[in-house]
């Protein structure tokens, strides 16, 4: 087995991505009570005592709410940037360890690069996952595609991208102009065009998946963020979406 990976659920209501090879199983981010958390992996057939580590992209409480309790539970060691631990205890506790936007390091026999981002938290980074050979790009809460950011992610077999919200429906949507600058900002979330324009810069042959990630359900729909990306892909079977509730089952790089 060289990657696979799997989805606890994706929005604004909590995120956690499994990423595990034959021997190995990180969680990124953990934005679920701890009885969520269990559940959401006893779906996808982990238990807590099989994850090797917990890894964060940034401190928002639907990424980061649950990572502490998890971590203390079951005695797993945390991965985050110097800023991400600023929040709550979490550079004080014997779990947490540094991992710094452009470091790269191999954790739990995966080489992971923290792939700095524009998001409107301390310190963020998204990351990359390679391990014999296949890798896998995680890239969503960024505001903006930067040459960094298309640099790291140009050569990926998977990739699961933020597709956050429609332009004209976040415009046109509930929410006050102060959060819709926040969200539609160069700190805030990528839009379906944005998320288009990346894959100009991808090996597309490359990619057996694409999972549309960080859906708004305010502010998008899964078919408007497909009739954004579809045009660029070479197979549309292999672009699916991520839900909040249900995440996405376990998808092999082969």
């Amino acid at each position: 087995m060289s990657l696979r990976f799997a989805s606890l659920g994706s929005g604004s209501k909590g995120n956690g991505t499994l990423v595990a090879t034959a021997d190995s199983c990180v969680l990124v981010d953990c934005g679920f009570t701890l009885k969520e958390t269990r559940r959401r992996l006893e779906r996808l057939g982990v238990a807590p005592e099989q994850l090797s580590a917990i890894l964060v992209t940034h401190e928002h409480s639907d990424h980061i709410k649950g990572v502490l309790p998890l971590a203390k539970k079951y005695e797993l060691p945390v991965f985050t940037s110097f800023g991400t631990a600023e929040y709550g205890e979490m550079r004080s506790t014997p779990w947490w360890r540094c991992l710094s936007p452009g470091d790269s390091e191999e954790i739990a026999g995966i080489d992971i690069q923290a792939v700095p981002v524009p998001h409107d938290a301390r310190e963020p980074c998204q990351f990359v996952f390679r391990h014999r050979s296949r890798s896998l790009g995680l890239l969503t809460d960024l505001g903006s595609v930067t040459p960094v950011v298309r640099q790291h992610y140009a050569e990926c077999d998977a990739l699961v991208l933020e597709c956050n919200h429609d332009v004209p429906m976040l415009e046109a949507g509930p929410y006050p102009p102060s959060l819709k600058r926040r969200v539609g900002g160069d700190w805030g979330h990528l839009n379906n065009g944005q998320a288009a324009s990346l894959l100009s810069s991808c090996e597309i042959e490359r990619l057996q998946h694409l999972v549309m990630a960080h859906l708004s359900e305010q502010n998008n729909t899964p078919a408007l963020a497909r009739s954004a990306i579809e045009p660029h892909m070479q197979s549309s079977e292999a672009l699916l979406s991520a839900d909040q509730e249900a995440g996405f089952d376990w998808l092999e790089i082969a």
